[in-house]
């Protein structure tokens, strides 16, 4: 039995292509469940730390495909990686200090009729961007029909309109 294992998926580095396609056709399923574990959130609309978690479980993932490392330790290791996600998901929802370290926190640019040049310089974005996201997000081309505006931590740029009088 472990022959016929062996045929299908190979070891080491030196891999046919069926065995290659072989290893892909699985980790294909693999990676499935795996998302389905680490949640919709994840692959949905993506925070910076969202980002990093598909970035680090595709590299992990590609090395049981290609044979750098040995299956089941990167099948482990891709597990390993989206509890670590659901956990830090799961503490960032209790805990508001801890969401804030690992996701970050919104920032105003745009409030009371000002702009606050000190947030748009720390988040690297001008006035024509805040004016752009405005344009997208509030359906209208001047800050006078803007009651706030922020850069959220998803990088979005969201906005209040003023109510109509």
């Amino acid at each position: 039995m472990m022959n016929i294992i062996t045929e299908i998926f190979g070891e080491g580095k030196e891999l046919n292509a069926v065995q290659i396609g072989s290893r892909t056709f699985v980790m294909y399923i693999i990676a499935v469940i795996l998302i389905r574990i680490a949640g919709l959130k994840t692959f949905g609309k993506s925070s910076s730390f969202d980002n990093i978690i598909i970035i680090m479980l595709g590299a992990i993932l590609s090395r049981g495909v290609v044979g750098a490392s040995p299956f089941f330790a990167v099948v482990i290791s891709g597990l390993v990686m989206v509890l670590m996600t659901r956990l830090v998901s799961w503490l960032s929802i209790q805990n508001k200090d801890f969401a804030i370290l690992i996701k970050g926190q919104h920032k105003s640019l745009y409030q009371q009729g000002r702009i606050d040049k000190k947030n748009l310089s720390e988040s690297l974005l001008s006035e024509d961007d805040l004016l752009e996201g405005v344009r997208l997000q509030g359906n209208t081309n001047s800050l006078d029909d803007v009651e706030e505006a922020f850069l959220e931590c998803s990088g979005d740029i969201s906005v209040i309109k003023k109510k109509a009088k």
